[in-house]
């Protein structure tokens, strides 16, 4: 039986190699004409490559991973029957006769192999020449519909032995966009926009980069069940009317404050050029605060003297005040620690990045809930993950897990919120 080698083609402007990254075949399967051979990988796109024609697969180039030169051969296949490769040729530039007879009808059956059939000679007419120029390009009748509800022109398209097939089809729609052309499931792409960094957003990458240059961070991560702080929120509430409503943040500031006399570390802002770490007795406390503009850390001063009243209702202030653009630079500076909360989109846990020259920054992250091991038996409880990042330079490891743990104490224990 005759053998014919498929070589890879050309699949892209500038392309010289390509990755095999998986095969469809393998040596010794049985393939028709446009069987998916293999798919191939390059720097822009991966490309399914199809069988030129129908046979047994006696040679594959090479295993998954390795990288083939344009032009080299892909796979070897026995053609079947007994069908030379020049007839394989030869029946290949006949079948524009063919596809144009099953264009006509665009659910005419796939036209069988060009070596069983043989076709009668055309007489030469006035218009035969026109016809040729038209299909010099071969395609199904599959490939020929799917160029023209893409609005491909079949002769801009590169195909190896001037059959276009899927795959090249495929390699066109993506490498053809300078032509126009684009996959039909791909949307227009807005433009691209150059935006100048000034201001507020200037400010904060400035910050946001000294502090992760000039600062060792480390994250630790605890979970909290939250069940029985949020039904005291939900009681508290109850009895509010029209009055705004206590969300979580107070009572987590609340517990904040009450433990941080016990770590002092935490509470604390880091001269780097001086040498110096001043731990603060106020707990003034930032808020990092969602605007328009950007983040910005409006500060909650004396945090440690207010009650969970007392505090939301300067929570909604600053929070008013940051997004309006009203809030002073007194109200926007001046923390010794950060608490900074994403709300419902929180997330399961996050990595907050330190606002310098302080030296932690605390993290509350969504609430869900989930089934848990209460004792002997297994309820549906609130749970929260709380993360906190801090300064290893100045804050070890230990002390900001065992603060975490404090923390964790009185909020599952809300009751310790309200005790002296």
């Amino acid at each position: 039986m005759p053998k014919f080698t498929f070589n890879l083609p050309d699949i892209g402007e500038g392309i010289a190699e390509a990755e095999i990254v998986a095969w469809h075949v393998k040596v010794g399967d049985i393939i028709t004409e446009d069987q998916p051979l293999a798919d191939m990988m390059t720097d822009k796109a991966t490309v399914e490559m199809e069988s030129p024609v129908s046979g047994v697969v006696i040679k594959v180039a090479g295993d998954a991973g390795d990288v083939i030169a344009i032009g080299a051969m892909l796979v070897e296949i026995e053609v079947a029957g007994d069908a030379s490769i020049e007839t394989v040729a030869a029946a290949t530039a006949k079948e524009p006769i063919l596809a144009v007879v099953a264009d006509e009808n665009p659910h005419a059956p796939e036209p069988v192999t060009m070596a069983e059939v043989t076709l009668p000679p055309v007489a030469p007419t006035a218009k035969q020449p026109a016809m040729a120029a038209v299909d010099k390009v071969t395609a199904s009748p599959a490939v020929r519909q799917r160029a023209k509800d893409l609005g491909v022109d079949l002769a801009d398209v590169k195909a190896a032995g001037g059959h276009v097939r899927h795959a090249d089809l495929d390699a066109f729609l993506t490498y053809g966009t300078q032509l126009g052309y684009r996959p039909a499931h791909i949307q227009a792409r807005r433009a691209d926009e150059a935006i100048k960094v000034i201001g507020m957003r200037r400010r904060i990458a400035d910050n946001m980069a000294a502090s992760k240059r000039h600062i060792p961070h480390f994250t630790y991560v605890e979970e909290i069940d939250v069940t029985a702080i949020e039904a005291m929120r939900a009681d508290l509430n109850a009895n509010r009317g029209s009055k705004p409503k206590l969300t979580m943040l107070p009572m987590l500031i609340v517990a904040i404050c009450k433990t941080i006399p016990k770590f002092p570390m935490i509470n604390a802002r880091f001269d780097d050029e001086a040498g110096v770490v001043t731990r603060h007795g106020a707990v003034h406390l930032g808020m990092a605060t969602q605007t328009d503009a950007g983040l910005m850390v409006p500060v909650i001063r004396d945090a440690q003297d207010r009650n969970i009243w007392q505090l939301a209702i300067e929570i909604a202030r600053l929070a008013d005040a940051a997004r309006s653009g009203s809030a002073t630079s007194e109200e926007l500076s001046g923390s010794t620690l950060t608490i900074t909360s994403l709300g419902p989109l929180g997330g399961i846990a996050t990595t907050p990045v330190i606002n310098r020259p302080e030296v932690a920054i605390i993290g509350p992250n969504k609430i869900v809930e989930r089934p848990m091991f209460v004792g002997d038996t297994i309820e549906a409880r609130k749970l929260m993950n709380l993360s906190i990042s801090c300064d290893h330079r100045v804050v070890d490891g230990w002390d900001a897990a065992n603060y975490v743990q404090a923390l964790k104490k009185l909020i599952e224990t809300p009751v310790l919120l309200f005790a002296d």
